[in-house]
């Protein structure tokens, strides 16, 4: 049975959710499912708006059929060709055999090495400034690669003054009827799930972003919509500068959090004093991580939103310890900037742990890496209680 949500006289919602889904990507932990989002419009040309992952292409393409009715799919916009939107399109082309086809040009090879379909004969390769036109709408196309896919574009739609903004503004998630952030306060009272959306996903593609603002500067937009969660139409400001902090890498807030990871818990002790010498010092909203049960996902969110970030953990094996080495891995990758980076290390005979973790900063920009890292061997003593103490006097 179809399921469809009217956004305006002639433009409609066809997308699903997945709640079923545990991995995002088979990497990253989803608690409440994710949206994918698809729009089509019938004016006198009808025009589709990417489509779906597999898992949820049977409503989907019962949602075509509904809108469509008797009518013929005439176009169809792919604005981003990864699978979780585009493994539904061998259907819809199946389905709609004389559709043509808009995208970037990596889009045509894209189906191709996807699906095994050759659309030379129904394919048009957009390129920025590029427009088209289906009767009362008149689209506009603004390439965006690397955000996050070589071949992303959005497309801004004159008439409603809309942004189909690919992956852009898109968070984890599934949608529970209420389509619009401001009926449902997902952004807002679930924003790390934004957060970690973007960060993981588009982190390492800040300066990508940045270009993508700029270039929607020039445009006036009323309402985003997204390829997952809810579409914005409220507020667009407070959306749009969460996405400039973010890809300038500019902390969303001055604390401390506290990654630690900790074999027989002396490490995680001597984490947990920082943390109360730091709250002792007037600092707040301090959090702290175990690295060893806490998602990367969710660790790398968090350095994103904070000003001062403390690694503590063990050498293991001559090496780093595995859950920390693969936080700073991800970090490192993401290419964060604008940071205070703090270290404590720990090893009962040959402590290398600090070492290790400060050589995952080099190289990246504006991280201040205080000096003097905590050394512990095996558990705290009163002389590391007076490094600890000195260092969150340098936090604070």
């Amino acid at each position: 049975m179809y399921n469809v949500t009217k956004m305006f006289e002639d433009m409609y919602y066809i997308g699903a959710s997945d709640r079923r889904l545990a991995l995002f990507e088979n990497v990253y932990p989803l608690n409440n499912g994710v949206s994918y989002n698809s729009y089509l419009i019938t004016d006198e040309q009808t025009i589709l708006f990417d489509t779906v992952d597999y898992s949820v292409s049977r409503v989907f393409m019962e949602n075509i059929a509904c809108v469509l009715g008797d009518r013929p799919l005439d176009l169809i916009v792919i604005n981003h060709m990864e699978p979780d939107h585009c493994t539904s399109l061998g259907l819809v082309l199946d389905k709609y055999p004389n559709a043509k086809i808009y995208g970037t040009m990596q889009v045509k090879n894209m189906i191709l090495q996807f699906h095994g379909t050759d659309v030379s004969d129904r394919f048009t390769a957009v390129k920025d400034g590029d427009t088209l036109s289906t009767g009362r709408h008149t689209f506009h196309f603004v390439t965006a690669p690397m955000v996050h896919w070589p071949e992303a574009m959005v497309t801004w739609d004159e008439t409603e003054k809309l942004l189909f903004s690919a992956d852009a503004f898109g968070m984890f998630g599934a949608l529970s009827g209420n389509l619009y952030a401001d009926e449902s306060k997902l952004w807002s009272e679930e924003l790390f799930e934004a957060r970690r959306y973007y960060t993981n996903i588009a982190g390492r593609y800040g300066m990508n972003v940045q270009a993508l603002l700029k270039k929607a500067q020039a445009l006036e937009i009323k309402m985003l919509c997204p390829l997952h969660g809810p579409v914005i139409r409220k507020d667009l400001g407070y959306y749009i500068d969460l996405y400039d902090k973010w890809s300038r890498y500019e902390p969303e807030e001055e604390s401390v959090v506290i990654f630690y990871g900790s074999i027989y818990g002396g490490t995680e002790n001597a984490a947990a004093v920082l943390a109360a010498k730091l709250s002792d010092r007037g600092v707040r909203n301090i959090r702290m991580y175990d690295v060893s049960k806490t998602h990367f996902s969710y660790l790398v969110a968090e350095a994103f939103r904070c000003s001062k970030l403390v690694f503590a953990a063990p050498t293991k094996d001559a090496a780093l310890f595995p859950p920390m080495e693969l936080l700073l891995t991800e970090i490192r990758h993401k290419g964060l900037a604008n940071r205070t980076v703090a270290l404590i290390e720990n090893g009962t005979w040959g402590p290398l742990s600090g070492k290790l973790m400060a050589a995952y900063f080099e190289g990246l920009k504006e991280i201040r890496l205080i000096e003097e890292k905590v050394t512990l061997k095996s558990a705290m003593t009163e002389a590391n209680l007076a490094a600890v103490e000195k260092l969150a006097e340098e936090l604070s």
